[in-house]
């Protein structure tokens, strides 16, 4: 049993450990996409490459002056894939989560549609298909402001159909 509650207390650490590793990311990242959507950030690095530019007949030219703005853009830039995309997936699953909830609060609306962001590109093909059938259904609607579901919309069209035949 000791080794049991040790392995479990090892666990629990472990995840604190990844835990206070992420949330120190999350922090960070956040802080520095904030900083580097400022205008005063852009001014800045533009200023920089102006001075690396206007030093260049000072420094001949050379390897090196060329070595300084090329390592210093790519160091930059990679990392700054890293904090981006970090940011970004916090933001895409905030917005998947809020999507969620209006789906899932609303008496109208198709419960199907929450989590399609884990579906396939056929799937999501398949489900744009239909939309573009829906879509394709409201342009012959009198009112604007007609919403369906699908399976409603293809009924009422089919009794539509039906009526016109008659």
């Amino acid at each position: 049993m000791k080794t049991t509650s040790m392995e479990t207390s090892q666990t629990k650490q472990s995840l604190k450990k990844k835990n206070i590793l992420s949330v120190f990311f999350d922090r960070m990242a956040y802080k520095i996409t904030r900083a580097t959507g400022k205008p005063i950030t852009f001014i800045c690095a533009l200023a920089l490459i102006i001075i690396w530019a206007v030093t260049g007949p000072l420094f001949n030219y050379s390897d090196t002056w060329q070595l300084v703005i090329n390592t210093s853009t790519t160091i930059i830039t990679f990392l700054m894939v890293f904090v981006i995309q970090q940011t970004q997936n916090k933001d895409t699953t905030a917005i998947h989560l809020k999507l969620n909830e209006l789906i899932s609060s609303s008496k109208l609306s198709s419960n199907n549609l929450i989590s399609i962001e884990d579906l396939t590109e056929e799937e999501l093909q398949v489900l744009k298909n239909f939309y573009e059938r829906l879509a394709a259904m409201a342009k012959n609607e009198a009112d604007v402001h007609t919403s369906h579901s699908l399976n409603e919309a293809i009924g009422k069209h089919n009794t539509k159909k039906d009526a016109a035949m008659d």
